[in-house]
């Protein structure tokens, strides 16, 4: 048993953070936002700490903390960090600050204690995705991975996006937008539960907890299933597999269980949409890779080719509804889907190249969608018209924004020398050798992606100046200090991806090696 560490630490700062800004009184009320934001930087300062002490290759779980949570049915409180859990941790921290930055402005207007609760909401929301991350509990995980819905419905239904934030179509929209995410995400929350329930009893009858009952310990359980102490029936391990995997496909999202993501996109702020996409969204293929395959590898196996088409028509379906919107916000949300299609391909192809590309892919999507979506964000709000055809000449009257709008772009359709290209050749090289057919599907992306991102550019920031944007004021120092580390991480992760992957190799190949290893 060890007590709290920096593990600990890591999610209860943002969560402290948030209750102290909501408490703030009322003449300081104007604290709120930079209370948040160095709350943010601790985060941001123990996780550099963890990464730094962090040793690849060593034991496979790192930084244990483990105490009794509910004794009476083997729940603990255990947290632990590899190699993957790691990257995600560092990706979630380094995003926040400069969300933080890019929302100082938004719903300035907001009265009484609504100020005060849009920072609250968005720590609380990285405070559990942290857990979420970092847990090696299976009931843990599932509650910090149903919690997150709360603050996130709030965010989207509560504060205004880009446009027609104060109208009341503005606000039906985002109420009908909210609805539709939190009803998808409890459907597959409560699928999930029966599933980790029915794990429970499993688990019970084998007598793999330490008194010899129950456990929800993944690391037990993981290591029962690959070495045969554990041997679930094939249709329980089905439904298991299925009831773990829909919420988490829901979470991603992938085809067809997409259809919340670009309406929440669009009606939450483009900071609360990028932690959405960048962050939350993740932990759906973090958990792909983490849960569905070790617990359930024979199940896994035979769902895989179900699993790959999915992920091929998401990759399909997102780039040509990405291509045929007109909504500039709405094509991102969309590339996102094609995007996370990719990540999932990944994931199930089960090589070790394939899931080392997929969890770096995480990462580069995050990094590549925060920038997108974010500088999209920034035009956007200057015109409150998201209307692709509204604009033209951008770059004539902001070439700053126009120029870190075509970086972000050339690095979601994975031009070679930005991030995303290493994880999504990755992914390709690795899925080929076990699912050619699909590999070779996938790389419609790369045309679509071509498609959508060039095109919109030309039409948003090439031509003549458009009416009405004569006077677009270029990025303002703020956006450009939100903007910069981004655009400075894409292109350094693209031509040195390594100390990336130096980190998720050993995690990902012990994650393949027991799915190989299990008995089928």
């Amino acid at each position: 048993m060890t007590g709290p560490g920096l593990l600990t630490a890591l999610w209860l700062t943002p969560l402290v953070g948030a209750l102290l800004v909501v408490v703030l009184p009322t003449g300081a009320r104007r604290a709120a936002r930079p209370l948040a934001l160095a709350t943010s930087v601790v985060v941001l300062a123990v996780t550099v700490v963890l990464a730094v002490r962090f040793e690849p290759g060593g034991a496979a779980h790192q930084f244990v903390e483990s105490r009794p949570w509910i004794p009476a049915f083997g729940a603990t409180y255990t947290l632990g960090l590899d190699g993957v859990a790691l990257v995600m941790v560092l990706l979630t921290a380094a995003l926040m600050p400069l969300l933080f930055l890019a929302a100082w402005r938004d719903n300035d207007g907001a009265g009484g204690r609504r100020g005060q609760a849009y920072p609250a909401l968005l720590l609380a929301t990285q405070g559990l995705a942290l857990v979420a991350f970092t847990s090696l509990d299976v009931l843990l995980f599932y509650v910090a991975f149903e919690a997150m819905l709360i603050p996130l419905y709030f965010l989207i239904g509560g504060f205004g996006g880009t446009d027609s934030g104060g109208t009341d179509a503005g606000r039906t929209d985002r109420a009908r937008a909210a609805v539709r995410f939190l009803l998808y995400n409890l459907l597959g929350g409560l699928v999930m539960l029966a599933a980790v329930i029915t794990l429970y009893i499993y688990t019970d009858r084998a007598g793999l907890g330490p008194d010899g009952r129950g456990t929800f310990d993944y690391r037990l359980i993981s290591d029962a299933v690959a070495d045969g102490r554990l041997q679930l029936p094939t249709g329980a391990a089905l439904l298991m597999f299925a009831g773990f995997t829909l919420a988490f496909a829901i979470k991603a999202p992938l085809w067809p269980f997409h259809t919340w993501l670009p309406g929440a996109a669009v009606a939450a702020t483009p900071a609360s949409a990028v932690l959405m996409m960048a962050v939350v969204d993740k932990v759906g293929t973090f958990a792909m890779l983490r849960y569905s395959l070790p617990l359930f590898p024979g199940a896994a196996d035979t769902a895989t080719p179900v699993m790959v088409t999915f992920a091929v028509i998401s990759i399909i379906y997102g780039g040509l509804m990405a291509i045929a919107q007109t909504d500039l916000l709405r094509l991102i949300a969309y590339a996102s889907i094609s995007h996370f299609g990719f990540i999932v391909l990944g994931v199930f192809a089960a090589t070790t190249q394939s899931a080392a590309g997929a969890t770096l892919y995480m990462v580069n999507h995050g990094l590549a969608t925060a920038a997108l979506f974010l500088v999209a964000g920034f035009l956007v709000r200057r015109h409150r018209i998201r209307e692709i055809g509204y604009y033209g000449g951008v770059q004539q009257v902001a070439p700053v924004l126009a120029g870190v709008f075509l970086v972000a772009g050339l690095a979601t359709l994975s031009l070679p020398g930005l991030a995303p290209f290493i994880s999504e050749f990755l992914v390709f090289v690795g899925t080929f050798e076990v699912y050619p057919v699909a590999a070779v599907l996938a790389t419609a992306t790369f045309v679509l992606a071509a498609i959508y991102i060039l095109w919109t550019y030309q039409r948003v920031m090439g031509g003549p100046v458009a009416t009405g944007l004569e006077t677009t004021p270029d990025l303002t120092v703020r956006e450009r200090v939100v903007l910069a580390p981004l655009v400075v991480a894409l292109v350094a992760l693209g031509f040195y991806p390594q100390p990336a992957l130096d980190v998720i190799d050993p995690a990902v190949a012990q994650i393949v090696t027991h799915v190989d290893g299990a008995p089928r």
